[in-house]
């Protein structure tokens, strides 16, 4: 595992009303104090927040003074459009990004130029050289829509060799899964940072969709506690902080990079876990 300093880093999803904009400032209230590598900011299917996506980044730098990490999909765009999001990030003064590939929203009927995100890589260098740092989606329990693991992880290294300089994983609870997928990417010659994602436990419903359709293992243990709780809400999210503390403990004790929390604009599971950690300022 990598020996550099570990990094840490907290997820949003773009604000779409004033409403949803209060929310947040409070939330970075709570969050930029930890002084975090960066916040990163999701972008929707096909684009469809692309400018609340870059909105709520220059929000983020804004309120807090802290990198703000858009993410940037190709499916459903051309080459030219991806150009011309790139040039506008960097007159900005955005040094990060996160690629993906995304998602085909529905009724779209066409993927656009670019289908996979190692050629979403490549452009990016292409066009903008070594100036962003570029992050990528590492999945270490496979992507749904893989044909193998064996082939997930061919994927996963045509990312690395196409310019990517770290990867966030999906979320998970299993471990092991995390540590084999990291061995195993190791043994083909990838050494970026792999950080684990990590999804605090909020609402059993929400939590059960989200794992359904981006192919997470809920272990069949936390499924029945979270059972037990029923509409409990408040012991819902403190099983979920002390799952989520354990998680990451024993991954940063393992030598894990560093982690990345998808907060769901919520601040109380994230400060809880990072004081249960004692992580202090990094």
């Amino acid at each position: 595992m990598q020996e550099e300093k570990k990094t840490y880093s907290f997820e949003f999803f773009p604000t779409r009303t004033p409403e949803s904009e209060a929310k947040l400032d409070a939330v970075l209230e709570q969050l930029a104090p930890l002084k975090p590598r960066y916040f990163s900011v999701t972008f929707g299917a096909g684009g469809s927040t692309q400018d609340k996506t870059f909105e709520t980044v220059m929000r983020i730098r804004e309120k807090t003074g802290l990198p703000a990490a858009p993410h940037l999909s190709c499916i459903g765009f051309s080459r030219d459009d991806i150009r011309k999001i790139l040039h506008k990030y960097k007159d900005a003064g955005i040094r990060e990004i996160v690629a993906l590939r995304g998602d085909l929203p529905s009724g779209l009927g066409s993927y656009g130029e670019l289908r996979y995100a190692n050629e979403l890589v490549e452009l990016i260098r292409e066009e903008t050289g070594n100036y962003f740092h570029i992050e990528v989606a590492a999945y270490p329990e496979v992507h749904p829509q893989a044909q193998s693991a064996k082939v997930d992880l061919e994927n996963f290294k045509r990312k690395v060799d196409a310019g990517a300089n770290g990867a966030l994983t999906q979320y998970f609870y299993n471990i092991d899964a995390y540590f084999r997928f990291v061995e195993e990417a190791q043994k083909i010659g990838i050494d970026i940072p792999i950080v684990p994602g990590i999804m605090p436990i909020i609402n059993y419903t929400q939590l059960m969709r989200f794992s359904e359709a981006c192919g997470a293992e809920i272990p069949r243990w936390i499924i029945y506690r979270l059972r037990d709780f029923g509409d409990d809400r408040v012991s819902i999210r403190k099983f979920g902080i002390e799952v989520a503390t354990e998680l990451c403990r024993r991954l940063l004790e393992r030598g894990a990079p560093g982690l990345h929390i998808y907060t769901m604009n919520q601040a109380e599971s994230s400060v809880a876990i990072w004081n249960n950690l004692n992580l202090g300022e990094t």
